[in-house]
C-alpha cells in the first residue's frame, strides 16, 4: 500500500521540523462525537521547495482504513509477538485522511475516530505514534520511528460526566519518559515554534474552564487551548484540562 508507506515517512518527517498538532473533538448532547489529531505538514512542503513539484508524485486526497489495513496484513501480523499484536490492535478504529499536492505544496493530515462514549478513547497522540511507525511491508512497527517501538511513557485519559468534561495526561514510565525527550534534543530548535492546540467543540456554552489561557468562540461553546510542543512534551500534565459546562 503506497499511500500508507507515504503516510508513515510524511510523518516521520513531521517530528524534525516545526510541527503544529491539533486535538479536536465534536460533542453530541448524549455524550457521544468525533474526536482526531489533525496535522499541518504543508511547512515540510515548503521547505522542500520545488523538490516535491518535480517528482513524481501526484496529489492524493484519500482516507486509509486501518482495519482495512490491518486485515490485508493479518497473516504477517499474526507473526508479532502479543504486545506488538496489542498495539496495532488500537489503530482499528481509526481512519487517516490524507490531502497531499505537491503543486501547491499542501500536506494535511487528519487522524480520526467516532466513539459513543468519550472514556472508550485512547490516547490520540500516542495512537497518532503508532501510526508513524508501520512498516507498510512487514504489517509492524518500524525501528525508524524518533519514538521507538517500545510502550509508551504517557497515557491520556477523558471523561465527560454530569456537564464536566476531563482530560488527565500522566507520565507512567519515567526513564522511558526521558529516553524520548533525549531522542528530542537535536531537534529542540526545529521544534521551539511547534505547538500542540486543544480544541473542543461541545453541545451547550460552557460555565468555566480550569486553564486561565482558554479561549472560546462567539457562542461560547468551542474551547480552545494551545501550549508550546516541547512544553507539553516534557510536562503532558500542562494540558490537563477540567471544563464545566452550564445546564
Amino acid at each position: 500500500m503506497k499511500k500508507v508507506y507515504l503516510l508513515s515517512v510524511m510523518i516521520f518527517a513531521c517530528f524534525f521540523i516545526a510541527c503544529n498538532f491539533t486535538e479536536e473533538i465534536f460533542f453530541e448532547e448524549d455524550g457521544s462525537g468525533k474526536i482526531s489529531i489533525n496535522f499541518d505538514g504543508s511547512e515540510l512542503m515548503e521547505m522542500a521547495g520545488d523538490e516535491f513539484s518535480k517528482s513524481s508524485e501526484k496529489a492524493i486526497d484519500s482516507i486509509i482504513s486501518f482495519k482495512d489495513f490491518l486485515e490485508e496484513k493479518k497473516d504477517s501480523i499474526a507473526t508479532l509477538p502479543q504486545e506488538e499484536q496489542d498495539k496495532l490492535k488500537k489503530l482499528e478504529p481509526f481512519n487517516m485522511h490524507m490531502v497531499m499536492n505537491p503543486e501547491t505544496k499542501e500536506m494535511k493530515f487528519e487522524m480520526f475516530s467516532h466513539f459513543k462514549k468519550i472514556d472508550e478513547v485512547g490516547d490520540m497522540f500516542n495512537t497518532f505514534q503508532n501510526a508513524s511507525s508501520l512498516n507498510p511491508a512487514a504489517g509492524s512497527p518500524s525501528e525508524q520511528s524518533p519514538f521507538g517501538d517500545e510502550n509508551q511513557s504517557t497515557e491520556v485519559s477523558y471523561s465527560f460526566k454530569k456537564n464536566v468534561f476531563i482530560r488527565r495526561a500522566k507520565i507512567i514510565d519515567e526513564e522511558l519518559h526521558q529516553q524520548s525527550l533525549d531522542s528530542l534534543a537535536g531537534s529542540e530548535m526545529f521544534l521551539s515554534s511547534s505547538s500542540y492546540t486543544l480544541k473542543y467543540h461541545f453541545p451547550r456554552r460552557v460555565k468555566s474552564s480550569s486553564v486561565e489561557e482558554a479561549t472560546f468562540s462567539a457562542d461560547g461553546k468551542t474551547l480552545i487551548y494551545e501550549l508550546g510542543f516541547l512544553e507539553y512534551m516534557k510536562n503532558p500534565e500542562a494540558l490537563n484540562i477540567e471544563v464545566e459546562l452550564e445546564d
